[in-house]
């Protein structure tokens, strides 16, 4: 199917609004869940996607991303506040609050998986387009989730680290979350020359989509 490229960011917009909205609503949801209503005060915990897009990194950098052909599709909303003090068993409970929205992301490539099944040529809703965005789906759920694994701070895997270590480490390591963006930038800057990123993404990529093959028989 010869798409276009606008064609293909409009196929393309849907899958991002969702995972990047359903994602931060899904740690605002929990952190109410345990004790924190920072985010549901704010009016965050809502699934009205205006309420979480970022102009750069849920419109702009996925957009020219697609554009320049990138292997990764990714993106970012406006970072759903949590007040980690105000949980009921902070370090404990850190790690369902973070491991919340990588949780709802697998979900939905999931249901991504299943919609990609049925819009296939032969499948009960046969579309070109449908088994695009689909697909897209799939990707973007799967990337995003892998990519906030990554166990380096202020990503979705590095708050559950810290929620695993022992007090004393998981403080000395909370201390480099200040340079974790500059550590991701970089990763994401170098990855087609070192393939650094590819490599720590792998086993997580290929696990779900081992689990997800087996849910959905693709």
């Amino acid at each position: 199917m010869d798409v276009s490229p606008l064609a293909t960011i409009a196929l393309y917009a849907v899958p991002v609004v969702l995972a990047i909205t359903l994602h931060e609503a899904a740690h605002g949801y929990v952190a109410r869940m345990f004790g924190d209503q920072t985010a549901w005060m704010l009016g965050r915990v809502t699934l009205n996607p205006i309420k979480h897009i970022d102009p750069v990194g849920t419109v702009a950098v996925p957009a020219i991303l697609l554009l320049v052909g990138s292997p990764f599709i990714f993106g970012w909303a406006k970072p759903v506040p949590v007040n980690f003090g105000n949980l009921r068993n902070p370090k404990q409970d850190m790690l369902w609050v973070a491991g919340a929205g990588p949780f709802v992301n697998f979900l939905m490539a999931i249901v991504w998986a299943l919609l990609l099944k049925d819009s296939a040529p032969d499948g009960a809703f046969a579309s070109d387009g449908l088994h695009l965005m689909a697909s897209a789906g799939v990707q973007i759920n799967l990337m995003l989730m892998a990519l906030n694994l990554l166990p380096i701070l202020p990503l979705d895997g590095g708050r559950i680290l810290v929620s695993l270590l022992p007090h004393k480490l998981a403080v000395s390591y909370a201390a480099t979350e200040r340079y974790g963006l500059l550590i991701v930038i970089g990763l994401l800057m170098l990855n087609h020359q070192l393939g650094v990123l590819d490599a720590l993404m792998r086993p997580i990529l290929q696990a779900a989509e081992y689990v997800i093959s087996g849910i959905v028989g693709l």
